[in-house]
């Protein structure tokens, strides 16, 4: 396992103009490029996540499968895939349906400020989470967890309250099923 993650900084078009060890990408607030991964069962479940407890910003929340950042030289669908095993324990296929940049300050002095590509999959088999990366996980309908988004909107990561109602949309425009 690589100690230090490099990570690739973007402009605002998702074009390459560098690359920095990852936490002091956060700690200087720079953008760069990462991933969201939606999973979806085929009764239109969308599949979260509780981030571990040791995890260096959000530890606790609730999100969608899986997030990270490609490396240095490495496809943006490639790295999901290989994140996705690494985090749950499997691999699907993957499509990416949209991409947008968002900016979240942490309590602890760092920043996520992403140029966020958005996968989603379908998946049925076991899932077998890492746990220093995974603390629990469930399926969920849409509606479950618009309710929840609205209820208790701190119990998620700030990208999925951003990036779910965008998902949801592509998701019901396609029937729920995936």
């Amino acid at each position: 396992m690589i100690s230090t993650q490099e990570v690739i900084l973007v402009n605002e078009q998702d074009e390459p103009i560098g690359t920095m060890e990852k936490m002091e990408a956060h700690r200087k607030a720079l953008l760069h490029r990462a991933f969201s991964v939606f999973i979806f069962n085929s009764k239109g479940e969308m599949l979260l996540q509780q981030r571990a407890l040791s995890k260096y910003h959000s530890a606790g929340l609730w999100t969608n499968a899986c997030c990270s950042h490609p490396f240095p030289g490495e496809a943006t669908e490639a790295a999901a895939i290989r994140r996705l095993n690494e985090e749950l324990g499997f691999t699907a296929p993957l499509e990416k349906i949209f991409h947008f940049t968002y900016i979240t300050e942490f309590d602890n002095g760092l920043t996520e400020h992403e140029f966020d590509h958005v996968f989603t999959g379908v998946y049925e088999q076991a899932i077998k989470p890492n746990p220093d990366e995974v603390q629990d996980f469930c399926y969920k309908t849409l509606e479950d967890i618009s309710q929840s988004l609205e209820t208790h909107p701190r119990k998620y990561t700030s990208w999925f309250r951003i990036a779910f109602p965008k998902v949801k949309a592509w998701a019901e425009a396609r029937g729920t099923t995936v």
